[in-house]
């Protein structure tokens, strides 16, 4: 299994990283994608520097959509050079929040524009968060041509035809332990609708465990719930899920095998 989405570098961890890292290998994690993308330039610079200590974590760098509002020159000019460093796989996570409007909506289109173009510059696939502004986002994702360099819808909450829309513009949509909640009829609908190549899991530890550690810290250890769930929903074995995401995985973050 990959965990192509965790945050790794947070403080949650500071006191058992090492048992965290541990446990997942131990529960068959092949790899983690470690998102540094807070609301500062140091989760990135964490991020980096974790990718660097451990040969099974790669890195992504980027700022929340909810901080967007506090960047600078400065920050883009070191988001440029970190996201070309060797053990960085992505631009993001980036995107639109309509939900907690923590940066004006105007700032958020201007900024995830910005990423994309970082992500065509540097050559990377973009890491999309997206709540409330599936539209909008759709729309900057089309016009800014960011299926040149593909990217990921991660922890996808939206229904088939958001589905549907994003996996037109050549994105991949990634399924979080929310798959597993009661309340997630339409995001299984999407999951089982989405084409075999085009999906991927993740935990997003530290949060949204899934069922039946949900309310706990998550990790990517648990993410073989989210799995299993997946593997259901779509009327599959478990072991051919784990092939399928952790290929699609691999494809879309030029990981080596």
């Amino acid at each position: 299994m990959i965990d192509s989405h965790c945050h790794l570098d947070f403080s949650e961890y500071g006191a058992d990283r090492t048992e965290v890292l541990a446990r997942a290998r131990a529960a068959g994690i092949a790899a983690m994608v470690c998102i540094g993308s807070g609301n500062d330039m140091v989760s990135a610079r964490n991020a980096i520097a974790l990718a660097s200590a451990e040969t099974d974590i790669y890195a992504a760098v980027g700022i929340h959509p909810h901080d967007v509002a506090h960047m600078t020159d400065d920050s883009w000019a070191e988001l440029d050079v970190l996201a070309r460093q060797p053990r960085v796989v992505g631009v993001g996570e980036t995107g639109l929040d309509f939900y907690y409007n923590h940066s004006p909506h105007d700032t958020q289109r201007d900024a995830f524009r910005r990423f994309i173009a970082l992500a065509r510059a540097t050559g990377l696939p973009v890491i999309s968060h997206v709540r409330d502004a599936h539209q909008d986002a759709a729309e900057i994702l089309g016009a800014e041509r960011a299926a040149e360099v593909g990217g990921v819808i991660h922890c996808f909450t939206g229904n088939v035809n958001d589905a549907r829309r994003y996996l037109d513009l050549g994105q991949y949509l990634s399924f979080s332990g929310i798959l597993t909640f009661k309340t997630a009829g339409s995001i299984r609908e999407a999951a089982a609708f989405a084409p075999a190549d085009r999906v991927l899991i993740e935990t997003d530890a530290p949060f949204l465990a899934p069922i039946p550690f949900r309310g706990k810290r998550n990790e990517p250890a648990f993410i073989v719930k989210t799995l299993e769930t997946l593997a259901a929903v779509r009327g599959v074995p478990v072991e051919e899920m784990d092939l399928l995401t952790t290929q699609n995985t691999r494809r879309l973050f030029k990981l080596p095998v």
